[in-house]
């Protein structure tokens, strides 16, 4: 297998990480629901207020640096738990999956939460993704079924 490099992502990573996002988009049959402008993204993680972080995993082709995947979280508030990592999404482009880059950006994420000293880490997962909840469930056994999801669309 190639060399694979785990690094922060840099702004002028932005336009591959959507392309990502709107590939993650497409498998979960979601393709509509990405609204979020370029700008908006760069802004939001780049400008002078970033709320997320990601990391992304890279192999060289054809000399030219190019990412097959990205972990991207924020961080959030529990009044029960104190600062924890959300991971917003994992994506592993369908070329790379099974080669072990989303465990290489899960474990960095652990390495990252535990270097932060969050109490953890939260995410979702569809109940149909098998495949994911099969590669969570590698990490932990704690799914929580009682929770519905809810959400406030203002745009």
């Amino acid at each position: 297998m190639e060399d694979i490099t785990l690094r922060v992502a840099r702004k002028e990573d932005c336009p591959r990480l959507m392309e990502l996002i709107r590939e993650l988009a497409e498998y979960e049959k979601a393709s509509e629901e990405v609204t979020v402008t370029m700008a908006h993204f760069e802004e939001s993680g780049f400008g002078p207020h970033p709320v997320w972080k990601a990391f992304v995993a890279t192999t060289m082709v054809e000399g030219r640096e190019m990412i097959h995947g990205m972990a991207l979280y924020y961080i959030r508030y529990s009044t029960w738990k104190g600062c924890r990592m959300y991971l917003e999404d994992i994506i592993v482009t369908r070329e790379w999956r099974g080669k072990g880059l989303g465990k290489l950006l899960f474990d960095q994420l652990i390495l990252e939460a535990g270097e932060k000293q969050f109490s953890g880490i939260t995410f979702q997962v569809l109940e149909w993704n098998t495949p994911a909840i099969n590669f969570y469930k590698n990490y932990t056994n704690k799914f929580d079924p009682e929770w519905i999801n809810v959400a406030i669309e203002l745009r």
